[in-house]
């Protein structure tokens, strides 16, 4: 047991100072933005508040919060450092519901503010900054949110259960995996839109209409139709949502407007689906994939077993 509890403070003091040490490196970057950008462009009023309150969000508040929690960390106050902290963990939550805005806000900016332009360009030269332009900085949060969740996991696993300060560990791990998971969903759907519009942008024509709120996008890729009389074989691209699967095939290549898109063929609602493996059970080169909707039934092929099996697997847990 003693040593147990030896190997356990051991690991848990090389965590502690490695969460310091991370921190003051963080806030050292934060600092950069929030004394470089945010003070001076305030004192200088070269944007507007509104926009600059649009690009930087709760930076402001996130540093602060951070400069605490450091000065918890240095004293060794991990317990009260750490449930002060989880107070302000919200700000990150709305730092990244704030992100995309703030990256598209800055682009404009940058587009039509010239005198704007000419002083990101100056601050980025100091050499405090060594080459790093503002973008790079401000996903900083997001990225420290993501180490916070190990760091904390860390100390817990390394904290006896009848100390003082497990239950205010337990606590913070808790919280910070909460907002984590917050974020994570900001960006999985963030994602998932950026999808929806490349696969819009895709397709021939506004009549298929793919950016529908609710849908979320799967996969896409080419594969086989196998015609019921005994035609050849048609390469088709496809697409496959949570509600529907879509069939395209390439535009003319000699069309004006058109030559490096897909027209629709199909459009397949998944709820009425049931999907089956015709073959592609054995070691065999490729497979057979069945599917059918209440007016038609699609016999899809490909040559590579594992796509097969990809697309069964991706088509059986979209139609569930």
């Amino acid at each position: 047991v003693e040593e147990q509890r030896a190997r356990w403070e051991r690991k848990r003091s090389r965590t502690a100072k490695e969460l310091l040490e991370t921190e003051h490196k963080y806030l050292k970057q934060l600092d950069l933005v929030v004394t470089f950008f945010v003070t001076i462009l305030k004192a200088k009023g070269t944007l507007k508040p509104a926009v600059l309150e649009t690009i930087f969000g709760p930076l402001e508040s996130i540093y602060s919060a951070s400069h605490v929690l450091s000065l918890h960390l240095e004293r060794g106050n991990l317990g009260p450092g750490l449930e002060n902290f989880c107070q302000n963990l919200e700000l990150y939550g709305h730092y990244a519901e704030n992100l995309e805005q703030a990256n598209k806000t800055l682009k404009e900016q940058l587009r039509k503010n010239k005198s704007f332009r000419r002083f990101k360009k100056l601050q980025e030269t100091r050499p405090q900054f060594q080459g790093r332009k503002l973008e790079d900085l401000l996903p900083l949060p997001l990225q420290r949110l993501h180490q916070y969740k190990h760091f904390l996991r860390d100390l817990l696993e390394n904290t006896s259960p009848d100390s003082a300060e497990y239950q205010k560990l337990a606590k913070a791990v808790k919280s910070v995996s909460e907002v984590s998971q917050w974020v994570q969903d900001i960006i999985h759907k963030r994602e998932n839109s950026l999808q929806l519009l490349r696969v819009q942008k895709l397709l021939k024509g506004q009549k298929t209409e793919v950016l529908t709120p609710g849908r979320w996008y799967i996969r896409e890729g080419w594969l086989l139709v196998v015609p019921s009389k005994g035609e050849e074989l048609k390469r088709r691209m496809f697409f496959l949502f949570s509600d529907i699967f879509i069939a395209t095939k390439p535009c003319h290549p000699l069309h004006p407007l058109s030559s490096n898109k897909l027209a629709c063929q199909a459009v397949y609602p998944l709820h009425q689906c049931v999907v089956d493996k015709v073959f592609g059970h054995t070691q065999s080169q490729g497979g057979l994939l069945s599917l059918s909707f209440p007016q038609k039934t699609l016999l899809l092929m490909s040559g590579d077993q594992q796509d097969i099996n990809d697309w069964y697997q991706s088509l059986t847990t979209a139609v569930r």
